[in-house]
């Protein structure tokens, strides 16, 4: 009996765990990138996210790959938290944060490409959107304002991911937030940074592309 109950509370979170990771992990933009003909792997940055998808593949098909990436963090989290809040978990982001994390690793390491995925920087914006909504216009306004003054997406997403643990420790102070959704942001800040280590070496070295606007 005891075993039964304990298989039946731990069901949950392994479901929650591996279907965010299955879902993050949908290689979108590999498959828009194949649909076209190309892939995206071998063209532009080499990476198969939203960003590099806009470049190659034009406007189309970039934003509806962001979309596709956002959704992939936004849904588990969504679907998580109504599952928490409807058993009453005593740590209310613990699903969401599950959900999250899970999905975000599943999106930068796919395992039907290798583990070799995108960046996470539009999921994020999904994950920022469901888990700490108070936050998203922050972050938002971080990357919108970095892109503009330098036309790096690198630079802009950088900031943003900093600025989600900054935002969330000012929600954390005010009593917005609990201790498990800012060790998230700090989490979530530290894989971005981790991915774009290669885009921080070429930012030093002066060999990182800017996004130019197409001219007509």
């Amino acid at each position: 009996m005891v075993r039964s109950r304990a298989v039946s509370s731990f069901l949950p979170w392994f479901l929650i765990a591996v279907g965010s990771y299955l879902l993050g992990s949908i290689p979108d933009g590999y498959l828009a990138g194949r649909f076209c003909g190309i892939d995206l792997r071998t063209q532009g940055s080499g990476n198969i996210g939203a960003t590099n998808a806009l470049r190659v593949l034009g406007k189309k098909w970039g934003y509806a790959v962001f979309l596709f990436d956002f959704l992939k963090g936004l849904i588990p989290v969504l679907a998580a938290g109504i599952w928490g809040g409807h058993i009453g978990f005593q740590v209310a982001s613990a699903p969401g944060a599950l959900a999250a994390l899970c999905s975000l690793l599943g999106h930068s390491f796919p395992v039907w490409l290798g583990f070799k995925g995108g960046k996470g920087i539009a999921t994020s914006a999904g994950v920022i959107v469901g888990l700490f909504p108070a936050a998203f216009l922050f972050c938002v306004g971080t990357w919108l304002l970095l892109f503009t003054t330098t036309r790096y997406v690198s630079v802009a997403s950088i900031a943003a991911s900093i600025a989600l643990p900054t935002a969330v420790t000012a929600l954390f102070l005010f009593h917005r937030a609990d201790w498990l959704a800012l060790l998230v942001s700090v989490l979530m800040c530290a894989l971005a940074l981790w991915r774009h280590r290669s885009n921080i070496t070429r930012l030093r070295a002066g060999t990182e592309p800017r996004f130019e606007r197409k001219k007509k």
